[in-house]
């Protein structure tokens, strides 16, 4: 991998999302060498994936260039490549680019979509884990009014224009309520020959009995209310058993008639080959207090990826930024204290609560002690995550289109750049 030696010791991190840069950024002025590795070169923010998908934001601004966060730094280094095997016993990583040696490694790849098993379903739907997934989704929903235009039959328009969602966590419901917004403000007026409002469906699976079943009954509460105003149809304790690219079926025999289910039902760690005997039923990797891999001192992984039992967390911290940014910061003072000889500090989760916005002047907020919903809701959910984005120009642009769009009901960013439904003409 073309990597310098050097006499500090050498920290490999595997993955450029929360948890990794969070570590990275840690580290900086300490007297170690650090390789970061990841598939992308660019870090993205998850949390506002769904307005890509939804035309509300260009990729662009809700990513940013790893190698601008690597300016100035000394001993620190970056290379774009998939990571195939971490070899614990001769302390190296595999890379589809080369090979490279650690002192110490850690795991921050986060996670993926489960599908449960289900390989027709996941053959067939669409996610939105990453930046060309997203662009995916949101050519896949222009497309479909593109040829519901060029059919009169309206059976076959209504399987166009019928949306399923499966998953009422925040994406599901962030995404149900921006769709639902532009069913009503945007494509009426894109396609006046149409009849949108009567043709266009958003079907909500929930396979448990609320919506935001992680966040308070008060919140849930609230935003099932907000989504069925705006006309999303919630379906609770469903679950999806097959997908065939034309129908969905459930476990108690409905049948959804749609070429467009988006997935958002669970996710998973996304694990490394070589660590096999320490991965869990939900394909975390499991870990001590300390973010050591369990049976090395030398193995950490944090994040989605990491299973920390306590008695709080049975079944380990929720898979959000929070907790993959807290045991980043806190890895990078034990690594120093690892070289020094000293006891390592245990993890304590800060919970800094949870939100999710379901359009305009709508969102639900959970903090520590209080629990609230409505337009300030609204406010903190938007606050909170501008100032999360990395880089200025990010932050302006973000703000601009929500201004933007706020003032003039519009999605600016509703093109399509890789057709996958219709005939590509270039």
């Amino acid at each position: 991998m073309n990597i310098p030696d050097s006499v500090n010791p050498r920290v490999v991190i595997i993955g450029g999302g929360f948890g990794g840069l969070s570590l990275f950024n840690q580290l900086k002025n300490k007297a170690f060498q650090v390789v970061l590795i990841d598939k992308h070169n660019y870090h993205n923010f998850q949390p506002l994936m769904y307005q890509v998908a939804t035309s509300g934001l260009e990729a662009s601004s809700i990513t940013y260039p790893i190698r601008k966060v690597m300016q100035d730094r000394k001993e620190a280094y970056f290379r774009m490549a998939m990571v195939e095997k971490i070899d614990t016993e001769n302390k190296k990583v595999v890379t589809d680019v080369g090979t490279i040696y650690y002192d110490y490694v850690v795991i921050a790849t986060g996670s993926e979509n489960n599908f449960f098993g289900n390989a027709e379903v996941e053959k067939n739907s669409l996610v939105m884990k990453s930046i060309p997934q997203a662009l995916k989704v949101r050519s896949i929903l222009l497309e479909s009014f593109e040829l519901a235009l060029q059919t009169n039959d309206v059976e076959k328009q209504k399987t166009l224009l019928n949306f399923v969602i499966v998953g009422g966590g925040p994406t599901g419901v962030e995404l149900a309520g921006a769709l639902a917004e532009m069913k009503k403000a945007v494509f009426p007026k894109d396609y006046p020959d149409l009849d949108v409002i009567n043709l266009m469906q958003i079907n909500l699976i929930q396979g448990a009995d609320r919506v935001l079943d992680a966040m308070s009954e008060k919140s849930s509460e609230a935003a099932e209310k907000y989504l069925h105003n705006l006309g999303v149809v919630v379906h609770k304790n469903v679950r999806v058993t097959n997908y065939d690219g034309e129908m969905v079926e459930t476990h108690d025999g409905q049948k959804f008639y749609s070429k467009s289910v988006i997935w958002s039902a669970g996710v998973k760690g996304n694990t490394v080959d070589g660590l096999a005997e320490t991965v869990d039923r939900a394909s975390r990797i499991k870990v001590n207090p300390h973010n050591q891999v369990e049976g090395f001192s030398d193995v950490f992984a944090i994040g989605d990826v990491a299973a920390m039992y306590g008695e709080k967390y049975q079944y380990g911290h929720p898979m959000m930024a929070q907790p993959a940014i807290q045991q980043g910061k806190l890895l990078a003072e034990n690594l120093e204290r690892l070289e020094q000889n000293k006891a390592l500090k245990a993890f304590k989760y800060k919970d800094k609560g949870s939100m999710a916005t379901i359009g305009r002047n709508k969102a639900v907020v959970d903090l520590p002690k209080s629990h609230f919903h409505g337009v300030f809701a609204w406010f903190i959910w938007m606050f909170i995550h501008l100032i999360s984005l990395i880089g200025f120009k990010n932050k302006a642009i973000v703000l601009w289109s929500w201004i933007y769009n706020y003032f003039v009901f519009d999605r600016e960013s509703r093109v399509i750049f890789r057709p996958y439904r219709t005939p590509n003409r270039e």
